[in-house]
C-alpha cells in the first residue's frame, strides 16, 4: 500500500502556495491597495497559457464558482542559463472543496513511464527536458490518467532567493547529515538561502531516497509559506514579489487565485499526502523506479474518485 499521512488542524500546507499572493493581502490591513496592485502585476507577469482550453480528459472546463473539484501540479525545474533542465520535483495536488479535502500525490523523479510526445519510456522527470511544461503535463496526466488543470512551476534555483526573501526559516530537521559543506544536526534548525537549497536537495545519504529528499522541500516550502504569511514590511513583501516575478511560472490568472482563495482554502485543512509505491532497478544500466500496474491503477482511481470523475481504468504504458 502507498504511504499515507494525514495532517489536519491549523497547519498550512503547499495548496496555499497557489494562493500565498491573495493570502498576504487579505493579512495586512493599510498596505492592501499597493499589495493589491503589486500581487495583480506580479500575477500577470508570471502567467502562462498552455496551448489548450481544458484536458482532454475534461469533459467540461472547471468552474471555481461552482466548487469543481480540480488538480493542480507542482513542478520544481533545476534551470540554469542555457539549460531547460529537469522537473526536479513533481507533486500533483488535487484538491475537492466538496468535501474539504486535499490529497497530494509526490511523483518520485525516476519513475519509468511514456513520455507524451517522443513515444519512449523513460524516467517522467525528462518529459520537461524534451518538451517543457506542455510535454510534462500530458505525461504526468498519461501516468495517472487524470486530468491536470493547472499548473505552478518553481525555478528550484530561486530557492535560496525565496528564503532569504522572507528573512530564513526554521524546519525540524530529522536526520543529522553534511551536504555542500554544510552540516544539519537533528531537531530544530535555521535556515538562510544557500542552507535551505542544500538541506532541500540531498538524496543519496538519506535512506529514504527521493522520498526524504521530497518530505524536506515540502518543509521548506511550508516554512517559507508560514513565515510569509506573516510579513508586515511593505520592503519584504517587494522582496517576496520581485522572486515570483523571476522564478514561478503558472497558468492560473489573478481572478483564479481569488476564486480559489474565496471558494476552495478550507480544504487545505485536510490534507493526505501519498507517496508511489514502487522499487528501483537497473534497465540496460540505467536505475529506474518502477511502479507496479496494480498501483498505478489503485492510484488513478483514487484521485479520480477525489475529483469526481470516472474511476474507470487506467491506461496501460
Amino acid at each position: 500500500m502507498r504511504e499515507t499521512k494525514k495532517k489536519t488542524k491549523k497547519k498550512k500546507f503547499l495548496f496555499i502556495a497557489l494562493s500565498i499572493i491573495g493570502l498576504l493581502i487579505l493579512g495586512t490591513g493599510g498596505y492592501a491597495f499597493y499589495l493589491y496592485k503589486s500581487a495583480a502585476d506580479t500575477v500577470a507577469s508570471i502567467h502562462e497559457d498552455l496551448n489548450r482550453e481544458k484536458s482532454e480528459k475534461r469533459t467540461e472546463e472547471v468552474q471555481f464558482t461552482e466548487k469543481d473539484p480540480i488538480s493542480i501540479l507542482l513542478m520544481g525545474v533545476d534551470e540554469r542559463k542555457g539549460d531547460r533542465g529537469r522537473s526536479d520535483s513533481l507533486i500533483l495536488m488535487t484538491v475537492n472543496p466538496n468535501t474539504n479535502s486535499t490529497q497530494m500525490v509526490s511523483i518520485p523523479r525516476d519513475t519509468r513511464t511514456e513520455i507524451v510526445g517522443k513515444g519512449t519510456q523513460d524516467k517522467i522527470n525528462h518529459a520537461y527536458a524534451f518538451g517543457g511544461t506542455e510535454m510534462a503535463i500530458n505525461t504526468v496526466e498519461n501516468f495517472l490518467d487524470i486530468p491536470v488543470d493547472y499548473f505552478v512551476k518553481i525555478n528550484m534555483e530561486s530557492f535560496k532567493d525565496t528564503v532569504d526573501a522572507v528573512g530564513g526559516v526554521e524546519v525540524n530537521n530529522t536526520l543529522d547529515f553534511t551536504y555542500e559543506g554544510y552540516h544539519f544536526q537533528k531537531g530544530k534548525i535555521s535556515l538562510d538561502g544557500k542552507k535551505a537549497l542544500a538541506y532541500s536537495r540531498m538524496r543519496y545519504d538519506d535512506p529514504r531516497g527521493d522520498f526524504g529528499r521530497q518530505d524536506r522541500q515540502r518543509q521548506v516550502i511550508e516554512a517559507v509559506i508560514k513565515k510569509g504569511a506573516n510579513v508586515s514590511s511593505i520592503t519584504k513583501f517587494g522582496d517576496m514579489f520581485g522572486v515570483v516575478r523571476d522564478n514561478v511560472t503558472t497558468n492560473l490568472t489573478f481572478d483564479q487565485m481569488w476564486d480559489i482563495q474565496a471558494n476552495y482554502k478550507a480544504a487545505s485543512q485536510n490534507l493526505e499526502q501519498f507517496q508511489v509505491n514502487g522499487s528501483g532497478d537497473k534497465i540496460d544500466g540505467i536505475y529506474y523506479y518502477i511502479v507496479p500496474e496494480e498501483e498505478r491503477t489503485a492510484l488513478s482511481n483514487q484521485l479520480k474518485e477525489h475529483l469526481e470523475i470516472s474511476t474507470n481504468t487506467a491506461s496501460a504504458e
